[in-house]
């Protein structure tokens, strides 16, 4: 193949992680947390205000393919229920408070958070020669923290999260900012490969926009979609280095 830029992305790909997101665990960390800002709630009533505006959001959105965001859930949840004793906290306080709210959330629900085997090494020997991006359905409010949590951060530019943005994968749009990127290097979406592990959100995404493609065949991600079929399909991510000759 003639690769010039690589992009990636991340959960069920670069990452192994899994969440519980119904986790009563969770919900019952968000409710005490919310006691100190003046917020009496039971962990159910947190679930299903959670939940409901996160419906909301989407409903409201007008993209084909919407992505909520996660530390405005938590925004209007505190505007909702918030107390005299909240709205007399430090407006700093308030201003960071969704943030965090998102933070923790999904740091009771998380469950693992692993690289997939030789993530690292691989990522190494290819920015020795290629520009690596990230396109990633996720929320930045934890996605960033994530991939310094493991190591990788640094290895991308630019990272592209669905979050930011508003619409997820398969959109074209979040796929094109990567290629932005690149382009301004000279590097054509026929030379940019991307790999991911869902063959609608990632394959099919990519490809709207003439980009090579690379199915990493993990436990997680739909396997089909229509007549999509990768370039390759992979099951270890060293298979990559032989196939862009890194």
């Amino acid at each position: 193949m003639d690769v010039r830029a690589i992009a990636f992305d991340v959960n069920g790909t670069l990452i192994d992680i899994r969440t519980e997101d119904h986790s009563d665990e969770a919900f019952r960390a968000v409710g005490h947390l919310l006691t100190y800002q003046g917020i009496d709630l039971r962990r159910h009533e947190v679930r299903e205000l959670y939940f409901g505006i996160l419906k909301e959001q989407r409903r409201a959105s007008a993209e084909e393919h919407p992505e909520f965001d996660a530390p405005g859930v938590w925004r209007t949840l505190v505007e909702r229920t918030g107390t005299d004793f909240t709205r007399a906290l430090p407006p700093e306080k308030l201003a960071a408070l969704p943030e965090l709210l998102s933070e923790c959330y999904r740091g009771v629900t998380r469950r693992q958070l692993k690289l997939y085997p030789h993530t690292r090494k691989v990522l190494q020997r290819l920015q020795e020669r290629f520009p690596l991006a990230i396109v990633s359905d996720a929320q930045s409010s934890y996605a960033r923290g994530e991939l310094h949590k493991v190591g990788i951060a640094s290895f991308f530019d630019p990272i592209v999260i669905s979050g930011d943005y508003g619409y997820r994968k398969p959109d074209a749009r979040l796929f094109q900012t990567a290629l932005d990127a690149f382009g301004a290097a000279g590097i054509t979406p026929e030379q940019t490969l991307y790999v991911g592990n869902d063959m609608h959100r990632d394959i099919f995404g990519a490809q709207q926009l003439g980009m090579k493609t690379v199915l990493f065949a993990s436990e997680q991600g739909t396997k089909s979609y229509h007549h999509t079929k990768p370039d390759h399909t992979i099951t270890d991510l060293r298979e990559l280095l032989h196939l862009v000759h890194a």
